[in-house]
């Protein structure tokens, strides 16, 4: 299950060696609700290799300024606890499990 992140927590939950995906959100954003279902599906599916964690840009607008995150839904991937990626807007499952396994 995806991990909430706070201004606070949010470096920590970046290290894990599994690749980390930050899903920088908002409940008022509709692209962000079509993408969340499809992001618990694929962590479910590849729990061993992957780890969301959730950052509600309204609650930790740090983290948002920090990363410079203009428009949501904004995916960061991090592997070792250092970016590797980044994709911006919802996108199929398909195309989200492409973009996991190009940056496992």
């Amino acid at each position: 299950m995806a991990k909430i992140a706070t201004n606070t927590s949010f470096d920590e939950l970046l290290q894990s060696e599994k690749l980390v995906i930050v899903d920088f959100w908002a409940t008022w954003c509709g692209p962000c609700r079509m993408l969340s279902p499809l992001l618990d599906e694929v962590e479910a599916e590849m729990e061993d290799k992957v780890e969301v964690v959730k950052v509600n840009v309204d609650d930790a607008d740090e983290i948002a300024m920090r990363f410079r995150i203009m428009s949501i839904p904004t995916l960061l991937f991090f592997k070792n606890g250092a970016m590797v990626d980044r994709s911006v807007g919802a996108m199929p499952k398909s195309a989200l499990v492409d973009k996991i396994n190009a940056n496992l």
